[in-house]
């Protein structure tokens, strides 16, 4: 069951279209209406270079002649016929009465050419976005017709950020491009030129209207381009949902020749690298180890050494329980440089979905981050007496042992009743919350349900989270019937 619903989710966030631009230039795009409908469409096609044909059975409405003659189009007082469509490269029906409408589209389909009928999203064959028009470049937002307002409005966010002059930059790029090829042979070396043209001062001289100075910059940088030495970045990914990576974290992902990456790491979140980076998993879980730490260090001062840059990303914070420290240490015995780009830690995740304050005057003034494990293998390796001070204590991989951490702090003289949560997939829409005391706690290494990464929380804040909708820690009887049927 829990397998049909994270393929649900999954299935949930894949687009039923696939993007793409449509060459019109030099040719016909046939526009069928007479009135309000086919307007709109008229305006947008004006923004290309079509050849734009309307086709209005009725004398067409002033809005419609107005925008046709802005664009310069051809308006044809005549019935449709399937003839108008032949070499159309695409067609739109926008009669606003479903029939006609739909009458275009099939002749549309019946010639091999994509049809679309206004604000009919059953008979389109392609969906028309919200157009942000950077000629040459262009972004265009779709809802797939379920929702054309919201789009306008991520238009209106995109076009507030994006300069005007944005295309101009594109076309100096595109004049470039021979000669960066010609002068910089490193395919590495090209992508940092690039980086730096469309980042840079280059581009804040071309989005002010200081051309000239813009083309001095170019040829500096064209100079001085050089082979620079590799860089690392160890990135924390968050507790997985891709709206808590950081700004940072995203950007240092489009800069990465080559991304290593843990197990825990969700797909969507390595797929925002550049397209063209390589990507390595270099998953641990527990038992079943497939690449050692030592490893991990050679990949990456190997791959730094070659002069790649390279993002090690790490679910959650690098330096919480990530093994960050024998990475730095190595890179800085190779004299690589690195930076730390810090993620949303699990248990901040399982805080903030339970509503759950970690400190809160009067209750607990203190946080400690645990490990279920030390080097050793041993359980509550030295922070029982945190506990009894009152600290909050957060539990990272410690549910299979979460009977000995319970049996261990009663003993060390906790309350059996001190409250208890415990998190799987910590901000994944697949999260579950289980909660109880101090005392309850050992059902939940028992617990076969559970397969997800957990994060205990142990201390009295916990009775100050929302809880409403926890599960028992332990198993109870229903709950096993429940599973039984399901499975």
């Amino acid at each position: 069951m829990r397998a049909d619903t994270n393929k649900t989710v999954a299935n949930e966030r894949k687009l039923a279209v696939f993007p793409t631009f449509q060459k019109v230039a030099g040719r016909t795009v046939v526009i069928v209406g007479s009135g309000g409908e086919a307007a709109p469409k008229v305006r947008l096609l004006a923004q290309t270079q079509a050849n734009i044909l309307i086709i209005a059975e009725e004398e067409p409405e002033e809005e419609l002649l107005a925008a046709a003659s802005g664009a310069g189009a051809e308006v044809r007082r005549e019935r449709f016929h399937p003839d108008h469509v032949k070499g159309a490269a695409l067609v739109f029906g926008a009669s606003g009465d479903e029939d006609k409408d739909r009458a275009v589209v099939e002749a549309g389909r019946a010639a091999g050419i994509l049809s679309n009928a206004v604000d009919r999203p059953e008979l389109c064959d392609f969906y028309v976005g919200a157009l942000v028009n950077r000629a040459p470049v262009a972004v265009a937002i779709t809802s797939t017709g379920v929702g054309p307002v919201y789009a306008r409005h991520i238009r209106a966010a995109i076009e507030a950020m994006l300069p005007m002059e944005a295309g101009r930059l594109a076309k100096l790029a595109e004049n470039l491009r021979d000669v960066v090829s010609t002068v910089i042979k490193s395919g590495r070396l090209r992508r940092r030129f690039w980086a730096q043209f469309f980042s840079g001062s280059i581009a804040a001289n071309v989005f002010k209207g200081d051309e000239q100075k813009a083309r001095l910059q170019i040829q500096r940088l064209l100079s001085d381009v050089q082979d620079e030495a590799g860089y690392v970045w160890l990135v924390g990914a968050g507790p997985g949902a891709e709206d808590l990576l950081t700004l940072r974290a995203q950007r240092v992902l489009q800069e990465a020749d080559v991304i290593f990456y843990d197990a825990l790491v969700p797909e969507a979140v390595v797929s925002m690298g550049r397209r063209d980076a390589e990507r390595i998993s270099v998953g641990k879980r527990k038992g079943q180890h497939s690449v050692s730490q030592k490893e991990i260090n050679a990949h990456l001062v190997e791959a730094a050494r070659q002069g790649k840059r390279v993002v090690r990303l790490k679910a959650g914070d690098p330096l919480i329980f990530g093994r960050a420290g024998e990475e730095m240490e190595a890179l800085r015995e190779a004299q690589i440089d690195f930076e730390v780009v810090p993620g949303v830690t699990a248990a901040f995740a399982a805080a903030a979905s339970t509503q759950l304050p970690l400190t809160l005057r009067g209750v607990a003034s203190s946080l400690v981050f645990a490990t279920g494990h030390d080097q050793d293998g041993k359980t509550l390796p030295g922070w029982a007496q945190l506990a009894l001070s009152g600290s909050t204590t957060a539990v990272y991989m410690g549910r299979t042992v979460a009977g000995k951490i319970a049996a261990r702090l009663l003993a060390a003289g906790l309350k059996s009743s001190t409250p208890v949560m415990a998190v799987e997939n910590a901000a994944h829409p697949d999260e579950r919350v289980f909660a109880g005391t101090l005392r309850e706690m050992t059902d939940l290494a028992a617990r076969d349900d559970i397969a997800g990464p957990v994060l205990i929380v142990i201390g009295d804040v916990v009775a100050h989270a929302n809880l409403s909708s926890a599960l028992p820690l332990g198993q109870t009887e229903n709950q096993e019937l429940l599973a039984s049927e399901a499975a």
